[in-house]
């Protein structure tokens, strides 16, 4: 078993087709299969079930193919690392759900050490990846928060990960609007009084989303719902609607995305915790341990 193999499995995985994967690949489709049933043959498992109808995992398929995710994304952190031509350059990751003070603490570290050489990171993001990257070691921190609704099945995914979350602060429940929207000079609000209007929310694209989460009142019974995956689209979606979105409250003046957004706090109360995980046991970069000092200085509890 090799890595080519195990790339070869997960790019079938994701087709619809065996043609389909091997033109991804830019390879033949006899070579691919050829090299698949070798896997499966030195493995003593099927891996997919083929039929006229196109290809699909088995239940040692899908076993696999999770073990494989987790082996391709530590080979690449490895690869990307020691085998490329950046080796020699400083290296730092961050992913986060969509807090500004996560990014405001990462420029703080590059400005305060503002090595020669570099290739830092950030990753805005969904919380399944924040999670799998702090997990992988892709990398060093993550930043997400969680409510009542989703605390427990968070709290288990740390477990299971080998994670270790820290809080940063406890926020109640907001509502953003556009700074023109005729609620905008509320100190506060109900759900109901907003049932007129769009709720944005951040597209998590995963099975498990309403576990996964980043705002609060996750089980409330939206009437009007929209999906986005970035911010600046969110803003011009609720700007353009008059909608709204949950969040913490917090609004840094400067954000340059943020602008034109003002935060109502609401009646209904579903508190956020917030705060970063690292992986447990594994030693912080200098860089790391420095992002940690510049996001202590939100800390509020």
């Amino acid at each position: 078993m090799n890595i080519t193999q195990i790339k070869y499995v997960l790019a079938v995985a994701a087709s619809s087709s065996m043609r389909e994967a091997a033109t991804k690949l830019f390879v033949s489709q006899p070579a691919l299969s050829a090299s698949i049933r070798e896997l499966e043959e030195e493995l003593s498992i099927l891996i997919f079930e083929r039929t006229n109808k196109g290809i699909s995992l088995t239940d040692a398929g899908r076993e696999f193919v999770a073990y494989a995710k987790k082996a391709v994304a530590q080979y690449e952190i490895l690869e990307e690392r020691f085998l490329s031509r950046d080796s020699e350059k400083e290296h730092f990751s961050v992913s986060t759900q969509h807090y500004n003070f996560a990014i405001k603490a990462f420029t703080a570290v590059i400005k305060r050490y503002d090595p020669e050489k570099y290739i830092f990171a950030i990753h805005e993001t969904r919380t399944r990846s924040v999670l799998e990257d702090v997990r992988s070691l892709k990398s060093e921190v993550g930043i997400l928060a969680f409510s009542g609704a989703n605390e427990g099945v968070l709290k288990k995914i740390f477990k299971e990960y080998g994670l270790e979350f820290t809080t940063l602060m406890r926020r109640e429940t907001y509502a953003y609007v556009w700074e023109n929207h005729p609620f905008a000079g509320r100190s506060e609000i109900s759900l109901e009084e907003l049932a007129q209007y769009p709720c944005v929310s951040f597209d998590q694209s995963d099975d498990s989303n309403f576990y996964l989460t980043e705002e609060a009142m996750a089980d409330y019974d939206f009437g009007k719902m929209i999906k986005s995956d970035d911010r600046a689209t969110t803003m011009e979606i609720i700007s353009e609607l008059g909608g709204y979105s949950i969040g913490s409250g917090m609004l840094a003046g400067d954000d340059a995305i943020l602008k034109g957004m003002v935060s109502i706090k609401l009646k209904e109360e579903d508190p956020l915790i917030i705060g970063y995980i690292t992986r447990k046991g594994s030693k912080m970069s200098v860089y790391g341990e420095a992002y940690l000092e510049e996001l202590r200085k939100y800390k509020e509890l």
